[in-house]
Parts: C-alpha cells; structure tokens; sequence
C-alpha cells in the first residue's frame, strides 16, 4: 500500500503544479482562491509522499557504490546553490532560466545515484521526471526568457553561503532522523 500511495503523492505534486500549464481556462476561473487550493493540494502531496516512501516496504533493486556518496553530497550543495540563486542574482543566475527545477533537477539525480531501492528510485525519478516536463512546459509556453540584470559575483558567493547553510542544516536533519548522507 506505500507504493500506491507515493505514487499517489508524485502524481499529485506534478498534477497540483501542472494545473495552471495544461489547464489554464480551468485555473484562471478559480482566481485568487485557486492559489490557496493548490497550496493545499501540495501540501497534501508532500504528506502522501512521506507517507506512502515511509510506508513502502524496500525492495533492493540495486548496491549503489559508496564512493557515489561523494559525489552525490556535491551535487545536493551545488543544488541547494541553484535554489538560493533563485533569490540572490549571481552570475549563475544569468546563466540558468530555471534555477529551482534544476535544483530539483540536481537533487533528484544526487539521490538516485546513492539510493538503490524502489521506493527511491520512484520518489526521486518521478520528482526528476517532473522537473524535466516542468521545464518543458514553461519554455513552450514562455520562449523568451529576460536574464536577470545586475548580477555579481559577490551575489554567487552570497548564494553560496546560504545554500551551504541549508545544505548544513538539511544534513543535520538527515543524521537526526538516522540517515547519514556523509561516509564514515
């Protein structure tokens, strides 16, 4: 039953994004309110997915090697990079179009590179697989794209900072719950 319902909660976090893309007249209809539905409805996703990834019960399907361990951990910093830069324009931020999806992007592989078991492999494939349409969806319906002006280097380094924050923090979280992203 965890496997219905993480997928559910993959189903529903693509859908509760994709419902002003593939759905637009639907959406515009709703107004200010359908901000507030879909704030539930990913809510609700997020909690079928921690659920349903809880509840599943493992299936191996493959031994990542440990030293992916490394290079995994260096991929989540450089993601958590990308998020900030959605804030504070660096250079980077000139650079990508779509620096949150492709933190999402980034984290997902990282994750998939050291967790070999199925409800892994379909929590973090699926959350890939809907940044990969996300952005598929905004650049067709958005070609053009104004890279931001006034970018610095200083505002990389900024971002940096406050990705490495995070990164710490998510780490600490990660050993509080007995998961522990860094080898021995």
């Amino acid at each position: 039953m965890g496997y219905v319902i993480l997928i559910a909660g993959v189903a529903l976090f693509a859908g509760a994004h994709w419902f002003k893309r593939l759905a637009p007249g639907p959406r515009a209809k709703l107004g200010e309110p359908g901000k507030g539905l879909v704030a539930i409805l990913l809510v609700a996703a997020i909690v079928l997915m921690v659920l349903g990834y809880r509840s599943a019960g493992f299936v191996l399907v493959w031994t990542p090697p440990a030293f992916l361990t490394h290079l995994a951990n260096l991929l989540i910093l450089i993601a958590f990079w990308f998020f900030a830069l959605s804030t504070i324009p660096g250079t980077m931020s000139a650079r990508i179009r779509h620096k949150q999806l492709t933190a999402v992007k980034t984290w997902a592989i990282a994750h998939l590179l050291v967790n070999g078991d199925l409800a892994s492999i379909i929590l973090f494939a699926g959350l890939l697989a809907w940044a990969v349409v996300s952005v598929i969806l905004i650049n067709k319906a958005e070609p053009t794209w104004d890279r931001p002006a006034n970018a610095s280097v200083r505002n990389d380094a900024i971002a940096f900072a406050a990705g490495a924050v995070a990164y710490g923090a998510v780490a600490w979280v990660h050993n509080w719950l007995g998961v522990y992203p860094f080898p021995a």
